[in-house]
Formats: structure tokens, sequence, C-alpha cells
């Protein structure tokens, strides 16, 4: 089997755990995870360097992801546990009485992979960029990967660390916008339209690239460009076209699924759309 087929049966099985978590305590946040499965599961299996078996708030030597979008916290769960972070078990108490696994991620739970708090949306790209001078200081050639939601580019706080990064030369950092369209009031654009994505981070100094969030050889070739990128005076940003709730199909391209869990029939026709791979928990 292919690297490429091996990663997208693992995103299938994430799929699975997404919608089997989110319907277990009738909350959650399906569509965006959904959507962000390919990406998450490229990232951990195939683009990182991390250790799952030494996991420690520093990560010294090794590269860091921050979730700042952190209400997608079912996707990065399912990654975190299927590479090797915690027990695969556990994702059946997301978001029960004293679990680990809450809604939003918080490192307050010492559950490994997680190092800040994530959900109030805007603030991972200013902890990215602390995090990725800390590694300049100490001279490690690791990276530090964000991802962020589209609709989470309304925030000031992202365009303060956004001039930072580039006036800084804080060219250890790759960022990754979920650029789906869509966010919890409706379509982005009739929201607040962000405009040409790409020539607003191009001005503000940053290298920009583009690619299929929701097709791997994607992925994992524009990723490797993104990284070869890397340590040439810039910040980058991959701008990642994706569909909220892709693989199931009532789901896909709405933001009604944003915050919205699904029934147990809803539930069950979902599953019935993802061919279990690894094994459910």
């Amino acid at each position: 089997m292919s690297k490429i087929n091996e990663l997208q049966n693992t995103a299938t099985q994430v799929r699975r755990d997404i919608v089997r978590m989110v319907h277990g305590v009738a909350s959650g946040h399906p569509g965006g995870s959904l959507g962000c499965a390919d990406f998450l599961t490229a990232l951990y299996f195939e683009i990182m360097n991390h250790n799952p078996k030494k996991f420690d708030m520093d990560g010294e030597g090794e590269d860091l992801f921050f979730l700042s979008n952190g209400h997608i916290s079912p996707v990065w769960y399912s990654v975190l546990a299927r590479s090797g972070y915690f027990d695969v078990k556990e994702l059946a108490t997301f978001r029960k009485i004293n679990s680990r696994l809450q809604g939003h991620p918080t490192p307050e739970e010492e559950l490994p992979g997680i190092r800040i708090a994530s959900g109030s949306l805007g603030q991972g790209l200013s902890v990215a960029c602390g995090a990725a001078l800390t590694k300049k200081l100490r001279n490690d050639k690791s990276i530090v990967y964000t991802l962020h939601g589209d609709g989470e580019l309304q925030e000031g706080q992202i365009w303060e660390a956004a001039m930072f990064a580039a006036a800084r030369k804080i060219d250890n950092l790759i960022s990754t916008v979920d650029y789906n369209g869509q966010q919890i009031d409706g379509p982005v654009d009739e929201v607040l339209s962000l405009g040409d994505l790409k020539a607003k981070w191009e001005a503000f100094g940053w290298h920009v690239f583009e690619m299929n969030g929701n097709d791997m050889e994607s992925i994992v070739s524009v990723m490797a460009e993104a990284k070869a990128a890397t340590g040439k005076g810039r910040p980058v940003m991959v701008l990642m076209k994706t569909e909220m709730g892709f693989g199931v199909d009532f789901m896909v391209g709405t933001h009604e699924w944003h915050g919205k869990a699904p029934s147990d029939e809803q539930k069950d026709s979902a599953l019935s759309q993802l061919q279990e791979t690894l094994g459910d928990y």
C-alpha cells in the first residue's frame, strides 16, 4: 500500500472517530473537524518531526503544533490518539465529566500533545510566534505549525501577530488557514468577507502557498514546499481550501454542521459512508 493510501485510510478512521465522539455526547463541532481530517493526519503521520512517547511541554528538538481554532478538538484528539500520544480508548470520554478531552483543549488536563488552551479565537498565531522565537534563541532548527479557521481571521490579533512575524523574520513558522468559507453564523463572505486573502498575507510579508486540504497528495506535496521555504527570512502561510463536513454527504459545505451533533440515524448514515480502517475505539 502506498504512503498516500495509508494516510487516506487513517484520515477515514479519524472521520469515524469524529462522528462517534460528537454523537456520543450530543455536542461538539463535526463540520470543521471532518474538513481538516486529511490535513491533521498528514501533519502528524508524515510531515512533522515529533515524538509521541516522550511528550513534554517544551518540545525542544521537535516540531510543535498549535491548534488555534480549538473548537475542532475532535479531529485533533483522534489524530493525537491514533499517532500514539494516549490510548485510543480514551476518545470515548470526549466532553464527559472529568474527562481530559474537553470541548476546547486545555493543558490543565495534562493531556499529552496539548501545550496551550485554545478556542478563544485569534490567539494561536501569537503563541506560535513566541514558540518559534524561543526555538531560534535556542538554535533549535525545528518548525512551529499552526492551524486557524477562516472566520478566525476576522480577529484583529491575528493581523497584529502577522505583522510581528514578518517584522521579526520568524521564518521557522508555517501557519495554515482552513479556508472552507463557512463559520458559525453563515458563509464567511456574508458575515465579513476576507477579500483577496492571498494578497493580504503577501502584503503582510509572508510567503504564501495554496493547496487542496481534502486531497492527500496535494497536502503532502505543498507542505513539503512550505517546509523548503522556511529559513529564508519570511514566515510561511498555507491557504488550505476544504469543504466543511467533508466525507459525510449531508454535512458537506454548510455552516449548519459547524457545531451540531448527528442523531442516531444520521450517525449510522455517516458511518456507512466511512469505512472502518484501523478499528473503532
